[in-house]
């Protein structure tokens, strides 16, 4: 009998104790403590079971678990006689900074210290131990939500010393999520004060530390070394791209089927696998992201469960305010293609505003692109850049795009959806119309700058080539940025059924009052552009009668638009 698919528990030892359905991934605790690292910094994706883990490594070391060896018979890891004697030895301290994503320093800084006055209040017992001295007393006292950075910076240093001297055994440090403040930091704007308090945090607790037996720091990134980990050069840092742990987090396809035999839903594994299969850990392949296995054994639908399970706000961002070439490869992506780029696993916060290789890894490190392949560092030449293969991860994942894509034109979706129509009607007045409406809401959206810059028409128009895929790439395969004729054309519409409609090409121009006394003759300048340039080449090729291709050009001055 198939057991209960339980949704969201997180603790270990709930899932054990209830009979809940569970992957036996106690495995990892032997890998992780016969490697001998002294710091593990994990990354994987969100909703892979990194806090699920968490707490099995804690509630397998943690003295207060000593009695609790049934929560771990009939698991892989009690099938060693060694790691059965060492359950339950050891003093672990397990925090979690999953829930601070706060839109300024100070509060994320108090919610830090919150957590820290919550661990000191569950071992308060230590100052009735009489190992404390009066300084140590005096120390312990201090901490709270309002204590100053140094107490801060040191609380479970501090605290390790405590325990060590209690238990007469060095601490386990277990800090889950590490990464979450620092992607708020960014998108709300306080990154700079926060590296500076968590880089002498993570110094103290984890490599001055003389009282630390083993640590480990799960999250979604690997933050810069320079940013908060300067420091760290006993860290093992375990990315998407490595090897170690690779099955640990998520499930593998072969734990997938056995769910759906168990489950009664075998005649479901091609479409699971279409859905929810693809990400890819060192050399490890389908792999599946267990949020959504989960949530399909429990319910039988497909639908996008992982792809939903958070805002997306930092993806949104890096997208929709990307630069030409961000959101020219992402159009590449949603249309089912692959992109070629370099990655840099030390993602770079204060860098993806203006580094299109740390978006590419921010959203690799984050689950929404998996790499196909790579050149083998052996086989290039000196000074030769490493270049990977990218796509999106899955089904789910496009279909999560689709939906962002969508959400950036809820606010004028009436106007938008207007005029798609009325440019596949050829209703250049309505067009006209509709676009000012359009334009006057959106151009902020996909320019980052604080007012609108010059290549604000340029990231509209490319934001605006996101809209169409998503609305129309049933009926046209849309490019843009692509080679044609003798030239490169902004945005191609060819049709996937010629007979019932028509090619459209789209040139957009900014207004050059140097050259051009009005907007009209921007127009001008850009159909004469598509005439001379002969874009519509790759169209007649393919068959496309040429009084079946139609042109429009787009001018543009401030926000004011322009089309004909």
């Amino acid at each position: 009998m198939a057991k209960n698919v339980a949704i969201g528990i997180q603790q270990f030892n709930e899932l054990i104790e209830k009979n809940y359905f569970y992957i036996d991934k106690t495995s990892f605790i032997k890998e992780w403590w016969d490697s001998g690292d002294s710091v593990t910094l994990i990354n994987r994706p969100r909703r892979f079971g990194k806090t699920l883990n968490m707490s099995m490594v804690e509630q397998f070391f943690s003295i207060n678990y000593a009695n609790r060896s049934d929560l771990f018979e009939g698991l892989s890891i009690w099938q060693d006689e060694k790691y059965r004697q060492i359950q339950g030895t050891y003093p672990v301290i397990s925090l979690s900074f999953a829930n601070i994503k706060e839109k300024d320093y100070k509060m994320t800084r108090k919610k830090i210290c919150q957590l820290f006055t919550k661990l000191y209040a569950e071992h308060s017992f230590l100052l009735d131990s009489g190992l404390l001295y009066e300084t140590d007393v005096a120390y312990f006292k201090r901490v709270s939500e309002d204590m100053d950075d140094s107490d801060a910076s040191l609380a479970l240093y501090q605290l390790s010393d405590f325990l060590c001297r209690y238990y007469g055994k060095k601490v386990i440090i277990l800090l889950d999520e590490y990464d979450t403040p620092m992607q708020e930091a960014y998108v709300d704007g306080y990154w700079d004060d926060l590296v500076a308090f968590t880089r002498s945090l993570f110094n103290s607790t984890f490599k001055t530390n003389p009282w630390l037996e083993r640590g480990i720091m799960t999250g979604i990134t690997r933050v810069s070394k320079e940013s908060i980990f300067s420091d760290l050069n006993n860290l093992e840092v375990v990315t998407t791209t490595s090897d170690k742990y690779a099955t640990s987090f998520g499930f593998t396809e072969e734990e997938v089927f056995d769910a759906l035999d168990e489950c009664g839903l075998s005649e479901e594994k091609g479409e699971v696998k279409r859905w929810y299969d693809g990400f890819i850990f060192g050399k490890h392949k389908d792999i599946y992201n267990p949020w959504s296995i989960l949530n399909f054994l429990d319910k039988g639908y497909f639908t996008t469960y992982w792809a939903n399970t958070s805002s997306n706000s930092l993806v949104g961002k890096l997208i929709r305010e990307g630069n030409r070439s961000v959101k020219a490869q992402f159009e590449m992506l949603l249309r089912g293609e692959t992109i070629r780029t370099p990655i840099d696993e030390q993602i770079v916060y204060n860098q993806l505003d203006h580094n299109e290789d740390a978006v590419w890894s921010l959203l690799l490190a984050s689950g929404y692109l998996k790499v196909l392949s790579y050149d083998r560092m052996e086989l290039l030449s000196p000074g030769q850049e490493q270049m990977y293969e990218l796509a999106l991860t899955n089904y789910e994942v496009g279909r999560m795009f689709d939906g962002m894509v969508r959400s950036w034109f809820v606010e004028v979706k009436g106007d938008y959806n207007d005029f798609v129509k009325a440019l596949l009607q050829g209703d250049k007045k309505s067009m006209n119309a509709y676009m000012n409406e359009v334009t006057l809401e959106m151009f902020s959206s996909f320019d980052s700058g604080k007012k609108a810059s010059r290549n604000a028409p340029e990231r509209f128009y490319h934001g605006f080539v996101l809209g169409l895929i998503v609305d129309l790439q049933d009926r046209y395969l849309i490019t843009s940025n692509r080679e044609s004729g003798f030239g490169r054309y902004d945005v191609m519409l060819e049709p996937k059924n010629p007979k019932e409609d028509d090619a459209i090409i789209l040139e957009f121009k900014v207004h050059d009052p140097e050259d051009e006394t009005t907007l009209k003759d921007t127009v001008q300048a850009a159909l004469t552009q598509i005439q001379e340039k002969q874009y519509a080449a790759q169209l007649i090729s393919r068959g496309i009668p040429a009084n079946h291709i139609r042109s429009y050009g787009f001018a543009f001055q401030g926000k004011k638009v322009l089309i004909g």
